[in-house]
């Protein structure tokens, strides 16, 4: 396949300051979003304590006991897989922005980046100070870092808007029952945002384009690069909602096409929610969406993924950032103690 024009990662400034363009958001922009983190916080709040004090605890007892271990296995290949996914996001930003860096060194950065925003939450301060940390070793400005950030995030909202849309049109009569819209109306939202993605695909290979947020100035990437955002992001997402899928008490009664939905829109709340993996907004919607054998036996599968989708990679990446420390400072005191070394055998000599 031949790759447009923009699908050739340009050297120019990607990420040139522009103060003087940039469009700070309005004050009471920031107060309605605020207003709306707040609300859907409360909501969700009150929805998940009237669903919590209902729960039968011994449900959830059993069904911790009764998960197989070949469950657990799954679980924790679709969480790699998941998890593999998203080095692509940074892998497919660094080739747009023309920075040559090992696979190796990207998929650490952004890994533990991901792992540790998810469960903290912050992405902003979490997420960007580690990639700044591990990129900088890489003599990556700031800025750059920032417009990584930017297009990995495209990546994820591409692949999501593209999930939605095929779920809305495979299963409208299946998510009518979750959302209580009409047929017709999940339809015909499926297949706007079919045709969206198909404009901004034309859109990205007809020429390079740019955009501009507080200040800084990226290229989008082209018709290849973009491909790979929505291949990425769907195989994200698609096993991340596999993890909890595989997860559930027998008896479910959802096929995946109608549960990958429902996961989206519950990642979608708890962004909106700005609550560290959505914690709570997440929950309400799956305990309120899956009909399962209990609501018990729902919330144990939901504690079980947030372990093994948050915790278990969290602990990890702390520990991979400490190893790689602990690396770089031996690295470097080896490279002084060699460079001590030739000096001392020039003065002897």
């Amino acid at each position: 396949m031949s790759s447009s024009p923009s699908d050739q990662p340009v050297a120019e400034a990607h990420t040139a300051h522009e103060p003087s363009s940039a469009r700070p958001l309005h004050p009471w922009l920031k107060r309605i979003g605020t207003a709306v983190s707040l609300c859907v916080i409360l909501f969700s709040a009150l929805i998940l304590y009237r669903t919590i004090s209902a729960i039968n605890w011994h449900d959830v007892s059993l069904t911790y006991s009764a998960t197989g271990w070949d469950q657990i296995a799954y679980a924790a290949i679709l969480t790699a897989c998941s998890y593999l996914a998203l080095t692509g996001y940074d892998v497919i930003a660094l080739r747009q922005l023309a920075l040559k860096v090992p696979y190796s060194r990207a998929a650490l950065a952004s890994f533990t980046s991901y792992a540790i925003s998810f469960t903290l939450g912050f992405p902003i301060i979490t997420a960007g100070t580690v990639r700044f940390w591990i990129y900088s070793q890489e003599r990556i400005s700031a800025g750059r870092v920032a417009s990584l950030t930017v297009i990995a995030g495209v990546t994820f909202w591409l692949g999501m808007a593209l999930v939605i849309a095929v779920a809305l049109l495979l299963e409208p009569a299946s998510i009518a029952e979750i959302n209580h819209a009409k047929i017709w109306v999940n339809q015909l939202i499926g297949m706007s945002l079919l045709v969206a993605i198909a404009v901004y695909l034309l859109w990205v290979s007809l020429d390079h384009r740019w955009m501009r947020i507080q200040g800084l100035k990226l290229e989008l990437p082209g018709f290849g690069l973009t491909l790979g955002q929505l291949f990425l992001g769907v195989m994200d997402l698609s096993c991340a909602a596999g993890t909890l899928y595989v997860l559930l008490p027998q008896g479910h009664k959802m096929d995946f096409a109608t549960f990958l939905a429902t996961y989206v829109f519950g990642c979608l709340l708890g962004i909106a929610s700005n609550l560290p993996g959505g914690l709570g907004a997440f929950e309400v919607t799956m305990l309120q969406s899956i009909s399962g054998p209990s609501q018990g036996a729902i919330l144990a599968s939901l504690l079980q993924f947030r372990v093994l989708y948050y915790f278990i990679p969290f602990i990890s990446a702390l520990a991979l950032l400490g190893a790689h420390e602990i690396f770089c400072r031996w690295t470097s005191l080896r490279a002084a103690m060699s460079e001590r070394d030739h000096e001392n055998d020039d003065i002897i000599t």
